[in-house]
């Protein structure tokens, strides 16, 4: 007898419709899954005998085929333990046929019977909600799921259990969805960090429009330390920003059972050792990079010259487009990448060019070559450029008490609502006809901005760049129009040197 049942197949971050066709017919004892399966699919056959065994439910004596539609797309990892099972079962005639239209099923079982977790349970949710499915999925993935208003998802502890729902002999009850978890350590205050105003001024002015920021100084001077206090400056993600981080993380396995929606904008920061594949995504069997798992937030790279020129120069193409796509034999996958970068990095190799109480032992030569790690057109894409000296233990000790956090995020979040409110997007983000729309100049300010743009020599994408910071920096002062003074400062982060 033939049963059909419904699962998915996470394609980069979107989940595909995959249809399981489980075959029993006579024959002798054989137990095949075709339809381009991975190992984990294939090993799923001794994980659905033991679990069905062990069950106490009845396992076929005879010629078992299983089908994973479409033949042609690569069914990877152990979501479809659960639905093989359940279509063995309905095959078997334990189950009505009936009972499986309509429900999306996806789990791992193991060898117990147990239903344990799987990556992707918000993904899988949004396929149900398109199709107008319920959701069947395990315990621990249920609260993830839910977080999809639109589908009724359905808890199951084990295998006997989603049987017994699914046959109407024990009914389960709908998953709510789960709240976030909030237990982890309260982010770091900007009141730590004395003294470097403009260091500050730049970091509030990158947070609020998106821009991304490159901060150059002697090792001591603050830089990691400013870097590290973005996370609680950031506004709260909206809710259909929420839900895209969400599905990226959930995609990437990293979601658990007590992570809820994320509303609090991701915060990656890489050592300088991460490959190629770890940074922009990829691998034999593709996951998002850290620059995806940075959408919607903040994407720090200590050290910046440090890393491999090739991983620096993959950065180049998100930057500008705000996604990633990776092209591999079988298919081309799409992540969405619309991170923040902030860059930190030494003047030099010794790390003490320009300071004033210690030399550089540095060669010119050596100095050069260490700035030559980073390529033009990458920082070109770097709106701000500050220069964070270090500070001496005079300076620090006069320096006075500093502003906390709080007020600072409260601008942040105030010109963040004033850029949704216009345009619907962070000022980063405005390009082409959007920009001239928003970001206007008077005949003053034009030819400010011509004169300013003619003495750096700014490209075309530096002069944009140039004006969507300027429309931040307005935004920050309360101002509905670009003003030379807010093209001064704008001006004023983007130095020829540092």
């Amino acid at each position: 007898m033939l049963a059909t049942v419904r699962s998915a197949a996470l394609i980069g971050v979107d989940a595909v419709l995959v249809t399981v066709e489980v075959d029993v017919s006579p024959g002798l004892p054989a137990f095949t899954i075709v339809g381009l399966p991975d190992q984990a699919v294939s090993e799923a056959r001794e994980r659905v005998r033991a679990a069905i065994r062990n069950s106490q439910l009845p396992f076929p004596a005879a010629r078992i085929t299983v089908n994973l539609a479409p033949a042609d797309l690569r069914k990877e990892g152990p979501m479809y333990d659960l639905p093989i099972a359940l279509g063995l079962l309905a095959a078997q005639e334990l189950l009505p046929a009936a009972a499986l239209s309509g429900v999306l099923l996806a789990g791992e079982l193991a060898l117990d019977g147990s239903v344990r977790s799987i990556g992707g349970a918000v993904n899988l949710a949004l396929l149900a909600a398109q199709l107008g499915d319920s959701v069947l999925i395990g315990e621990h993935n249920a609260g993830e799921a839910a977080l999809i208003e639109e589908v009724q998802v359905f808890p199951a502890r084990t295998l006997r259990e989603a049987l017994q729902h699914l046959s109407g002999q024990a009914p389960l009850t709908a998953a709510t969805a789960q709240a976030p978890d909030e237990s982890g350590p309260p982010p770091l205050d900007l009141a730590d960090l004395k003294g470097q105003g403009q260091a500050r001024r730049a970091l509030e002015i990158a947070l609020a429009g998106g821009h991304n920021l490159l901060l150059v100084g002697s090792p001591g001077s603050g830089k990691t330390m400013l870097a590290r206090r973005a996370p609680g400056l950031l506004p709260a993600l909206t809710r259909s920003e929420a839900l895209e981080v969400t599905r990226i993380h959930s995609a990437a396995g990293l979601t658990t059972q007590r992570s809820g929606l994320m509303q609090v904008p991701p915060y990656r920061s890489p050592h300088h050792t991460v490959s190629d594949a770890g940074l922009i995504g990829g691998g034999s069997i593709p996951k998002p990079g850290e620059v995806s798992l940075a959408h919607r937030g903040v994407l720090f790279l200590d050290e910046f010259p440090e890393f491999s020129r090739r991983a620096l120069e993959t950065l180049r193409q998100p930057l500008e487009d705000g996604e990633v796509t990776i092209s591999r034999a079988r298919a081309s996958l799409r992540y969405p990448a619309k991170f923040q970068l902030i860059a930190a990095m030494n003047p030099c190799p010794c790390g003490h060019f320009g300071d004033p109480e210690k030399a550089c032992t540095c060669t010119p030569l050596t100095r050069n070559r260490y700035a030559a790690r980073l390529s033009g057109p990458l920082l070109d894409r770097m709106d701000l450029r500050v220069s964070v000296p270090r500070l001496t233990v005079d300076e620090l000790t006069r320096a006075g008490t500093p502003e906390s956090s709080a007020p600072v995020r409260s601008r942040i979040q105030a010109a963040r609502d004033v850029m949704l409110s216009r345009q619907g997007e962070r000022n980063s983000l405005l390009i082409g006809q959007a920009l001239r729309q928003h970001a206007p100049l008077a005949a003053g300010p034009a030819a400010f901005m011509a004169s300013a743009a003619r003495q750096l020599g700014l490209t075309g994408r530096g002069h944009d760049r140039v004006l969507r910071l300027a429309r931040t920096v307005a935004d920050l002062a309360g101002s509905l129009d670009i003003r030379e003074v807010h093209l001064a400062e704008a001006v004023a982060f983007r130095p020829r040197e540092l």
